[in-house]
């Protein structure tokens, strides 16, 4: 544990990305290699289920350090990280035994799922006592899911690949599914990952890693004419490869989990392809007309039983859009229009559906298509170069995607609450919760007076008008917007619930977001879907903010 919170030390404390590679190219020379196996899990992005409820971590740490609640909670506002909160607060540590990040992890961290309440706190107590300060943060960590490094995937996937004198690629290919959290890193799963290029790899269900689109506002002359660019509807799911090999059928999100069991319609899909396919696309809920609303596809992801009632009420397709192995043979080096031809006679005759090509001829054309994305259901169009490869990661060097997606909708609200940030933002107040109008206010003095009740603490009157919450954003903004707004929120500070404020009504923001649904667990009956602040509209005056029935309107006629 002891190395790692160096190394951790190290790389929190430099943003050069050759001296990050250089300290992870030392570590992995000198751990253990079940350590360096937990290392390169958790640097990847690997979070292993939550161990103990954060509450009885927290509780043991405020006893440790012998403070009231109050005075914890304000050292924790302060701080704006539980972890080094906990870290920071806790008296000295006794001596103990030094012990590996494996043996942290296997022996001690995961085992604790299997404990009563009573033997988690006690153990999680003893060693806050023994931790050293970095310990003790890393533990908070692991514990709690949140740990974070200034470390791309990509960054590690350079310092593995000159560790073992590999190409990077290569390594990226071998990390696919290294972070799906039902199957712990070991010792002999590092091995295998830095194992000579010619070593021949197990037929298994591993997929490759994902070629990922650049976002484009507008095509320019830079792209060229449209005739270079294949153009496909932008699917609004959730992309996935599927595997067919050795006879058995894997389901693998972006976020490289494994989701088979999730749709078992799916695997009944692409259960007559042969061994060595392996395709790219995305789930999606369908309806009869086509793709359904997103929400019904995180309701039957949310769901944790799969009943035939649930099956029914939200059947799930898979929509390929790449073919990247056929045979058994690696297609990715292949341009974008053979890769297609040869998808399309893959599934030419099948169950498995394929996202159409779009005729757009010229980038007007494009554009007009582009506008009846929300009638679809989709999110924009996707524009994939006809000679690009399939690469790996956000990357231009094999050719380029770019995902040209419709604008987000907006609505002009009112902020009410917010809350200081966290990490690099904590101490500014940075997010917020904001509201609209039940209805459209007569005029400016109607809004006044709702503003001016708000101040003396008076309780909306029911069929009054009033502001409703609606939605929480925290992104958006610069450093220097969130100062000013920082200010603003301090001068007209109402009242504090630890640590959120509640605000007059003062200013109005535009959020963008992604989409709207009907919701019975938000007051105002509805929830946003990515909501993000656009702008701050200093020029628009409260009583112009929107109300509900403009949101109303743009939800999904089904689901009115």
């Amino acid at each position: 544990m002891q190395r790692f919170a160096c190394l951790y030390a190290e790389l929190d404390a430099t943003t050069s990305t050759e001296a990050k590679v250089d300290a992870l190219v030392r570590y992995l020379a000198q751990a253990p290699a079940a350590d360096a196996a937990w290392a390169v899990y958790f640097l990847a992005g690997g979070r292993p289920r939550r161990t103990v409820p954060m509450a009885v971590l927290r509780a043991q740490a405020q006893a440790q350090a012998g403070l009231p609640d109050w005075l914890f909670e304000a050292s924790y506002q302060a701080v704006g990280d539980l972890a080094e909160t906990i870290a920071q607060l806790l008296p000295p540590p006794e001596e103990a035994p030094p012990l590996g990040l494996h043996a942290w992890m296997h022996d001690r961290l995961l085992p604790l799922r299997t404990l009563p309440a009573e033997a988690q706190a006690a153990q999680v107590a003893r060693w806050l006592h023994i931790l050293s300060v970095d310990g003790r943060f890393l533990l908070v960590k692991f514990i709690g899911g949140g740990f974070r490094v200034g470390v791309s995937r990509l960054l590690v996937q350079r310092a593995l690949g000159r560790h073992a004198g590999l190409d990077a690629k290569l390594v990226a290919q071998r990390m696919m599914g290294w972070t799906d959290a039902r199957e712990p890193p070991t010792a002999d799963r590092l091995a295998a990952l830095l194992a000579p290029a010619s070593t021949l790899q197990a037929a298994s269900g591993q997929p490759y890693p994902f070629f990922l689109a650049h976002p484009l506002v507008a095509p320019d002359a830079s792209l060229g004419p449209a005739s270079d660019w294949m153009a496909e509807w932008k699917y609004d799911g959730i992309r996935a490869q599927v595997v067919r090999r050795a006879g058995q059928v894997w389901i693998w999100s972006r976020g490289e989990e494994l989701v088979t069991e999730r749709f078992p319609e799916v695997v009944a899909q692409v259960g007559a392809l042969p061994d060595g396919t392996v395709l790219d696309g995305e789930l999606l809920a369908w309806a009869a007309d086509g793709p359904a609303p997103f929400q019904l596809l995180q309701q039957r992801i949310q769901r944790k039983q799969l009943t035939p009632r649930v099956l029914a009420a939200a059947p799930v397709r898979f929509v390929a859009y790449d073919l990247l192995e056929d045979g058994g043979a690696d297609l990715r080096a292949l341009p974008q229009h053979e890769r297609r031809r040869r998808l399309e006679a893959r599934l030419a005759e099948g169950p498995v559906a394929v996202s159409p090509l779009l005729a757009g001829g010229d980038w007007p054309a494009l554009a007009a298509l582009r506008e009846d994305s929300r009638v679809r259901r989709v999110e924009g169009l996707m524009l994939k170069h006809r000679e690009s490869a399939y690469g790996t990661g956000r990357t231009r060097s094999d050719g380029v995607w770019w995902k040209w997606k419709i604008d987000p909708m907006a609505v002009d609200a009112v902020l009410i609450y917010a809350q200081a940030g966290h990490g690099r933002r904590s101490g500014v107040y940075t997010d917020y919760t904001f509201a609209v109008w039940n209805r459209p206010p007569l005029d400016a003095a109607e809004a006044q007076a709702v503003v001016e009740a708000i101040g003396r603490r008076e309780p909306a009157q029911p069929g009054a008008l009033q502001l409703v919450a609606f939605a929480k954003a925290y992104s958006g903004l610069t450093d220097a917007e969130f100062r000013d707004v920082d200010a603003r929120i301090r001068a007209t500070t109402l009242e504090k619930f630890g640590p959120v404020r509640s605000v007059r009504p003062t200013l109005v923001f535009t959020l963008g977001f992604e989409g709207i649904q009907a919701s019975r667990r938000h007051k105002s009956g509805l929830a946003v879907r990515f909501p993000r602040m656009l702008r701050v509209r200093t020029d628009k005056p409260l009583h112009e903010a929107d109300a509900l029935p403009t949101l109303l309107e743009l939800l999904e006629p089904s689901t009115r």
